[in-house]
């Protein structure tokens, strides 16, 4: 597995969350040099309390993916753009009429990406991964940039250096030295709003199939 983030990192990050309406934190998880990187958005409710990224509604729609795929979850490395829970609170009224307040997850904003952006930083330069799956918007935009659209580029393979923060003071990207393998496809979590998006992704998850298998 892969070894455990430095404390300090962890913590540093922990600190630059703190001014933002976020919660928890989640811990990326899987092997070193996997077959396959996840990056996501953000943990929800369920991964706050047990601590296991998608493990929640959207990650047993992962799970049949996967599946679909050929790969097990052991040979998966998963990380979220930020790993706290972004929510936003809403107040609703209650069956006595009691005001209740309800936290619901939100989609994380730039300056929270920013703010945790060097543990997706270690964890690209150390997990080594064979093949990077960015899922939605955030996921991919955060390592390619705002010019790229997973409506425009799902199911394309990308090679390209990713943005990594230039410097913590600044908040600034810059561009890896590297070029890395990057497949967009939709976060499952879209075709609960839109079930026309499910055929796309397994059109999309064909062409991954494709692309493991030329790399074995």
């Amino acid at each position: 597995m892969m070894e455990v983030l430095p404390k300090d990192l962890v913590e540093q990050c922990k600190k630059r969350m703190e001014q933002y309406n976020c919660e928890g934190f989640v811990y990326g998880r899987g092997p070193e040099n996997p077959e396959i990187m996840i990056v996501g958005e953000a943990p929800g409710e369920t991964e706050i309390h047990n601590g296991i990224p998608f493990s929640g509604r959207a990650g047993k729609v992962l799970n049949e993916f996967f599946e679909y795929l050929g790969v097990s979850r052991d040979d998966i490395y998963f990380t979220s753009t930020v790993r706290s829970r972004p929510f936003k609170i809403v107040h609703k009224e209650g069956p006595d009429g009691e005001i209740i307040e309800k936290k619901y997850n939100r989609a994380p904003n730039m300056k929270e990406q920013l703010a945790h952006a060097p543990i997706v930083d270690y964890e690209i330069r150390h997990v080594k991964p064979k093949q990077i799956v960015t899922l939605g918007n955030i996921g991919l935009q955060r390592l390619l940039g705002k010019n790229y659209k997973i409506s425009e580029v799902h199911g394309r393979l990308i090679q390209a250096p990713v943005r990594r923060l230039k410097d913590m003071n600044t908040n600034e990207w810059t561009l890896s030295e590297e070029e890395y393998s990057i497949f967009p496809t939709f976060h499952p979590a879209s075709i609960f709003y839109n079930r026309s998006l499910l055929e796309k992704v397994y059109e999309d998850l064909d062409e991954l199939k494709k692309i493991l298998t030329s790399k074995k």
